[in-house]
């Protein structure tokens, strides 16, 4: 059986996992939501991964984190053969917990939910489209459903939360080991736009010993329009620093000019343990409440737009060390 093909929409969620294979992979279909006004908000992570050359060891995983003034994280792993990762529809089960396109329910640890989601968003890319087939990049992602809205509840501790409208996204991402380094950031709706929809990145990954010069891919859908900073010598030039707690970020094309900020204070974030498919480990250093400002400016007019999020914003470091995320 052929690989799924991530371009055809249909197919955008369906599982790039085949049961026994030998070659090591991680794959996770991952949702998460931000409350309208307040710092609060949910991810939820169904995952799938397999040890190189142990297919028999392979994993699925539930990752939960509430993101609030304090933070509940749970974590749960099942044996593959508990699970089902439909491969010909978007049909995923990690032990009890169940996921497809209009609903997800499950447990991990004290952490339970009961959702639904919809949305009328095209999926968003963040790779040039040629990178979501082949062995470069190691690791692909995209948004299935930008801007999706979810109603339900969770239950953290006992304690229930009504989620009643509230927007966020739900991604697919895979591949046979992690990116070395990487920030990422998303934003699900401004607090002055909350029609716009931002997704970007800034990686740095090695091609055998050798570390290729860093990347920055940029998507920002703002009032019908998609600007897709995306190819290999825009991500290039694009400029970006990251630390422990910020992220400046400046990208361009001949239209458009966008640059931007993500900070969040350390109290903010949670830090992960992904296991890598070739072995190790790395830490993402996790927060779904962090503070974004933008600016796009439009380069034949001059114009330029503001956008703003309080704290509504996804800010993710991957890196080596479980103390340091800068």
């Amino acid at each position: 059986m052929s690989r799924p093909d991530p371009l055809v929409a249909a197919q955008v969620n369906w599982a790039q996992y085949e049961p026994g294979q030998t070659r090591g992979h991680y794959e996770s279909f991952y949702l998460r939501a931000n409350h309208p006004t307040e710092p609060l908000a949910f991810w939820l992570r169904y995952t799938i991964f397999a040890p190189n050359g142990r297919p028999e060891d392979a994993e699925g995983e539930l990752w939960a984190v509430v993101f609030s003034s304090s933070i509940t994280s749970a974590y749960a792993a099942v044996p593959v053969a508990d699970c089902a990762f439909g491969r010909t529809a978007f049909d995923i089960r990690v032990g009890e917990a169940t996921l497809d396109g209009s609903s997800l329910r499950g447990q991990a640890g004290d952490i339970a939910w009961d959702l639904t989601y919809s949305g009328d968003q095209p999926p968003l890319y963040l790779l040039p489209a040629r990178f979501y087939s082949g062995g470069f990049p190691k690791a692909k992602s995209l948004v299935s459903l930008p801007l999706a809205r979810f109603t339900g509840s969770l239950t953290v501790a006992g304690r229930t939360i009504p989620v009643d409208g509230w927007t966020g996204s739900q991604n697919h991402n895979w591949g046979s080991r992690h990116t070395d380094r990487y920030a990422f950031g998303q934003v699900a709706g401004f607090d002055n736009e909350p029609d716009s929809f931002l997704e970007l990145a800034t990686v740095r990954t090695k091609v055998g010993p050798i570390w290729i010069p860093q990347l920055t891919p940029l998507v920002l859908r703002h009032r019908g329009r998609e600007y897709a900073l995306t190819s290999l010598g825009t991500s290039r030039r694009a400029s970006a620093t990251v630390s422990a707690t910020s992220w400046t970020f400046a990208c361009s094309s001949e239209a458009v000019a966008v640059r931007g900020e993500i900070s969040a204070p350390r109290s903010a974030f949670v830090v992960l343990e992904y296991r890598n498919p070739p072995g190790g480990i790395k830490y993402c250093h996790n927060t779904k409440i962090a503070k974004c400002s933008l600016e796009l400016t439009d380069k034949q007019s001059g114009a330029t737009t503001t956008l703003g999020s309080a704290h509504g914003a996804l800010f993710e470091i991957l890196t080596d060390s479980e103390r340091d995320a800068s």
